[in-house]
């Protein structure tokens, strides 16, 4: 099971390790939080959707997903409370360029909802399909958003209140999720992206701002030593980027990661996680469910 806070969030981070899992013939249910209102409408033809302007962006979004659960075989995929339960938080930027919750949060926003109450819809999803591994973002939302954060605190939380007997007896038998894995960049991942944009000529405000011989870890990225699963994603590629370019009003064609399709395998394909909870690995892994009988 995946807690996502967006839709398009499970492609750009999780999407191979989605698809080999379904390969591979596990249950995979993908959670996401919000429909994604406020999200920037990348493509111009495509801007009339936005909540500025006819705000039907939400619709539109719940079609993208469908379209990109199908590139990646996903059959099993729920909106957190049902559809348009939470808003999209949106976020602002601090002086420092930091991601930051707005100040005019809607009273519906994720970013706003009651743990609780947003925990315990998670604890019946979580009874009821029984997952064995449980992935979310880390404690900062992988990169602040405060729909992330909020993600990461309804996963932990509901994850711990699951396995309660005496927990809400009506949201069905109590469940303990057997290992829980945080989203992460390892830093060797963001290294060699950076290198291989600025060598292809490509500019941005992220590969601008990044001394490349630091020892200091990218932004975004963890210690190499860090990670505990990496997941080789090249063998779904091909499904991943189909699922990324299902996301039509987040991503634009001519994305800067698009022109990475054609890498050889390593790195840079790579989704890894850190362990958060349950039953450890023994030592760095490549399956998230290796020590667990499957």
């Amino acid at each position: 099971m995946l807690v996502h806070a967006h839709p398009d969030d499970e492609s750009s981070s999780t999407g191979a390790t989605m698809a080999r899992y379904v390969a591979e013939g596990a249950a995979v249910t993908l959670v996401t939080c919000t429909l994604g209102e406020l999200g920037e409408v990348v493509v111009p033809e495509l801007a009339h959707l936005a909540a500025d302007q006819e705000g039907t962006l939400a619709a539109h979004r719940q079609e993208e997903l469908a379209a990109a659960m199908a590139e990646l075989g996903v059959t099993d995929f729920v909106r957190l409370g049902g559809d348009g339960r939470w808003r999209d938080s949106g976020m602002a930027y601090d002086e420092k360029r930091g991601v930051v919750p707005m100040p005019d949060t809607h009273d519906e926003s994720f970013w706003r909802a009651d743990l609780l109450e947003a925990a315990n819809e998670l604890v019946a999803l979580i009874r009821d399909r029984r997952p064995q591994v449980l992935i979310t973002y880390d404690e900062n939302g992988h990169y602040g958003h405060p729909d992330h954060i909020q993600a990461h605190r309804v996963a932990m939380y509901a994850a711990s209140l699951a396995a309660v007997p005496s927990h809400r007896r009506d949201l069905g038998e109590p469940w303990a999720v057997q290992r829980i894995l945080w989203i992460a960049m390892s830093e060797s991942m963001i290294r060699t992206m950076i290198r291989q944009a600025r060598e292809a000529g490509e500019s941005n405000d992220f590969f601008d701002s990044f001394d490349i011989d630091s020892d200091e870890p990218p932004m975004m990225s963890v210690r190499d030593s860090d990670i505990d699963v990496r997941v080789d994603g090249y063998p779904y590629a091909a499904q991943r980027f189909a699922a990324l370019r299902s996301h039509k009003t987040q991503i634009a064609a001519d994305e800067f990661f698009f022109k990475f399709e054609d890498a050889p395998a390593g790195p840079l394909w790579e989704e890894c996680y850190r362990f958060a909870g349950g039953i450890p690995f023994d030592g760095p892994s490549d399956d998230l469910f290796a020590g667990l009988d499957r």
